[in-house]
């Protein structure tokens, strides 16, 4: 059974090992309070607390999905040398970039076939292969 609300919210942080804090808890009930997954930027995110009538800073978001990351809640999906998206979905899969739009979706993974990669250079091993598919309406 899938945990609920707050219970999720508390699961989800005691897997990354992170303590509770105020903010936290803020950005975590818009991330992953419903069960939902979300691709944001720290912009969106911001903008999604502030309508929420949470009072953080836009620092306070990026270090927060820094924090996330770095605990392995979410990924950093990287656009172009701009943009970062931060994904709440953490198994393998490839994402829509809309260009009209700015936003990222995720890609059906079963439609995607990577036959090979490049041997990783020699003390190194290949951490995550990120495939964006750049759309643009005609």
């Amino acid at each position: 059974m899938m945990p609920r609300g707050q219970d999720r919210i508390a699961a989800w942080l005691d897997r990354g090992q992170l303590r509770p804090t105020r903010q936290r808890l803020a950005l975590a009930q818009l991330l992953v309070g419903d069960g939902e997954d979300r691709h944001v930027t720290a912009e969106s995110l911001y903008e999604m607390a502030d309508a929420a009538g949470e009072k953080v800073s836009l620092a306070t978001v990026y270090n927060t999905l820094r924090a996330f990351c770095d605990a392995g809640l979410m990924n950093e999906v990287v656009v172009d040398g701009a943009r970062s998206y931060f994904d709440t979905r953490m198994d393998d899969h490839p994402h829509y970039f809309w260009e009209d739009s700015g936003t990222l979706t995720d890609a059906p993974k079963e439609d995607l076939t990577i036959s090979a990669l490049p041997k990783a250079p020699e003390g190194t091993e290949i951490a995550r292969v990120d495939v964006v598919i750049r759309l643009r309406r005609r």
